[in-house]
């Protein structure tokens, strides 16, 4: 773990290996192959001929050459033809094998384009869920890092109807907040609301913070323990890196990230009151002028708690994932 969406040119990825979206004789072709190629220079082409193709489905290791990887994994995704022909298999398997090939060379960190997403015409919107259930499915027990790289902008990565209501959730909130910003308080009562805030602050210091309620760690811990579940399936399904999870184990104190602490949340499958309270714990609150905050909002309220379908979902709107590195 963890699993990352990013938008980012796959040829600059700097990880053990990258994984090349080829057609079955290995030689180089348009989009993404014609790229990789094109930045490894001509010693790819060369040992590709050794290889003599490869079967849909299934995939071959190579050196990376000019690129910033030690390796490159070529594989051969399916074209689409209307998914009554073994689409959905033959484009899992290609992330299972190379993932399984990742691991025979020690890789712990891989980056994957959206494989038959291009000229082979998959759905993108398919052919991003297969990928996610795919790698998260492999990931399971693995610390190895995956990264799924979008390059360029186009249609939204998930369904059109979802895509619509978040978009429709997210235009109303907005719309709501602009109606009830309040209007700006004159400067003799902006005089008098911050006395009463220093009378209230007035009683002694070392007093109010031995009084401090649970922190984020504390709060965490004691809901995991509440649902019986185990740190390493909390972290995992947070999406949670496990060095990261063993900081907020071993210090009370620590402060996550936005992002975290709602991926936690979301492991945990905390109702909407719940969660405030545990971004509270860390400092935040949730914003409805805040297209993150609806987005993540939204599925909470729906009782949908998928992180990776809501990380698909930001990934759509241009905001920043939960989990991963937070």
């Amino acid at each position: 773990m963890p699993f990352q969406i990013i938008r980012q040119d796959i040829t600059k990825m700097r990880c053990d290996a990258i994984v090349n979206a080829a057609n079955n004789t290995l030689l180089g072709g348009g989009g993404v192959d014609g790229m990789i190629h094109c930045a490894a220079g001509p010693e790819l082409l060369d040992e590709c001929r050794a290889l003599r193709g490869c079967a849909t489905g299934d995939a071959k290791l190579t050196k990376g050459y000019r690129l910033p990887c030690r390796y490159v994994i070529h594989t051969v995704g399916p074209v689409w033809q209307g998914g009554q022909y073994g689409e959905r298999a033959l484009l899992a398997s290609c992330y299972r094998r190379s993932l399984e090939i990742a691991a025979e060379h020690g890789c712990e960190s891989v980056a994957f384009p959206l494989i038959s997403s291009g000229i082979f015409g998959y759905p993108k919107a398919e052919a991003l869920r297969v990928a996610t259930e795919t790698i998260t499915d492999f990931l399971a027990g693995r610390d190895m890092t995956v990264y799924l790289t979008i390059f360029g902008r186009g249609e939204p990565l998930v369904p059109r109807a979802l895509y619509d209501e978040v978009r429709r959730c997210i235009d109303g909130a907005c719309g709501a907040r602009a109606e009830r910003a309040p209007r700006a308080k004159p400067a003799a009562a902006k005089d008098c609301a911050m006395a009463e805030l220093c009378a209230v602050a007035e009683p002694d210091l070392a007093e109010r913070l031995n009084a401090l309620d649970e922190s984020f760690s504390q709060m965490l811990l004691r809901k995991i323990d509440e649902r019986g579940m185990r740190d390493a399936d909390c972290y995992k399904r947070a999406n949670i890196d496990r060095k990261l999870f063993s900081k907020i184990r071993g210090d009370v104190h620590y402060r996550p990230s936005k992002a975290t602490a709602l991926a936690f949340a979301v492991a945990l499958e905390l109702p909407l009151d719940e969660t405030r309270e545990l971004l509270m714990k860390a400092g935040y609150a949730l914003s409805p002028s805040s297209r993150f905050d609806v987005i993540v909002e939204y599925f909470i309220c729906k009782g949908k708690y998928d992180i990776y379908e809501i990380n698909e979902t930001l990934f759509s709107f241009d905001q920043a994932l939960l989990g991963s590195f937070g």
